[in-house]
């Protein structure tokens, strides 16, 4: 009988290093079976993974947990003899920075994928993410709401903005990258995120911000629109303010790896996780924006057309993340955050 295994694993350097080793001997034995690495959120994989079964009975899906950092890691350990055929559901910055490891793939209905998400080299947009703003409606009345970037360097939210650190979430250095997007990344803008986060109050993780808000430790959160709208649908004292200065519109991503033992296997997974069913399942479990021009819209969230969204140069911002983190780190320090 056919066994669909998720594992969950932890991945430091010497598993890393061990699993390329141990798996050397048995790599394209096994057609029938794709392998994906997959940052993504367990009762979605779950969810996901009864979907596959129900689609392809006939091809085992194996997926290994862990996070976005490690994916990268350990598709470039194994970039010499690959062990998995698609890595899926990370950000966009690590799959650019490695688009040499990854395999060019145009999937069914391509024409069908919204264009304002074709930004990737060798990878494919997976579900639409946007930059926004959560305030405390308890803590703030509604002409208190910052509507800008700048407002968040306000003095009435000192110590008041939670966000989690831009060197340790992907979603967090997309907010800078946001910013100096709007502003320049020379000193003007980073003057302008330098004074935000003089009121910056540092979350241990991304998914913490909302709950802070939520909570009333924070009065305003800088988030991922689906991760706030949870909380508006959980009946939280919580709203979603869009930047009026512009939002990033952009994909998180999926992708071929490069060498992938099972890769019409791996063509055939993109292809069903881009088809307007699993997109619509994202919709409906995730809240995410599909990246499908005739799926479902999120329930409760305004059309793409009533916000200033602001495409994402992911060439740009990968190129310069090192520099970026850097800067971002030196500010930390200076500010004592």
């Amino acid at each position: 009988m056919r066994k669909t295994r998720l594992v969950a694993i932890l991945v430091v350097v010497a598993m890393v290093f061990g699993a390329a080793t141990a798996f050397a001997s048995g790599a394209g034995e096994e057609t029938n079976k794709v392998v994906a690495y997959s940052a993504h959120e367990d009762t979605i994989i779950a969810g996901m993974v009864r979907m596959w079964e129900e689609d392809y009975p006939d091809i085992e899906l194996e997926v290994i947990k862990m996070g976005s950092g490690d994916v990268i890691n350990r598709v470039v350990a194994e970039s010499s003899n690959p062990q998995a055929d698609v890595i899926w559901s990370i950000g966009g910055e690590p799959l650019e920075q490695n688009a040499d490891l990854l395999e060019p793939y145009q999937p069914a209905d391509w024409d069908m994928i919204e264009d304002v998400y074709k930004v990737g080299t060798n990878w494919l947009p997976y579900t639409g993410i946007m930059n926004v703003f959560v305030v405390n409606t308890d803590m703030l009345s509604e002409d208190e709401y910052p509507t800008t970037w700048t407002d968040l360097a306000d003095d009435r939210f000192e110590n008041g903005v939670v966000t989690a650190r831009a060197d340790q979430s992907g979603s967090s250095y997309m907010q800078l990258a946001n910013v100096l997007a709007i502003y320049g990344d020379g000193e003007e803008g980073w003057d302008i995120y330098r004074s935000m986060m003089e009121n910056f109050f540092i979350s241990s993780s991304s998914g913490a911000v909302p709950r802070f808000v939520n909570d009333g430790e924070a009065p305003v959160g800088i988030t991922l629109e689906d991760n706030g709208q949870r909380f508006v649908e959980g009946g939280g004292p919580i709203e979603i303010v869009y930047p009026e200065d512009g939002a990033v519109a952009a994909p998180d991503g999926i992708a071929i790896i490069k060498g992938a033992p099972n890769l019409e296997g791996a063509q055939t997974f993109v292809d069903w996780a881009l088809s307007a069913r699993v997109q619509n399942f994202l919709v409906n479990e995730m809240g995410r924006r599909p990246v499908r021009s005739d799926a479902d819209a999120p329930s409760g969230l305004p059309p793409m057309s009533e916000i200033n969204t602001i495409e994402y140069d992911f060439e740009w911002s990968a190129g310069n993340r090192a520099a970026f983190i850097e800067r971002f780190r030196e500010l930390l320090m200076e500010l004592e955050l």
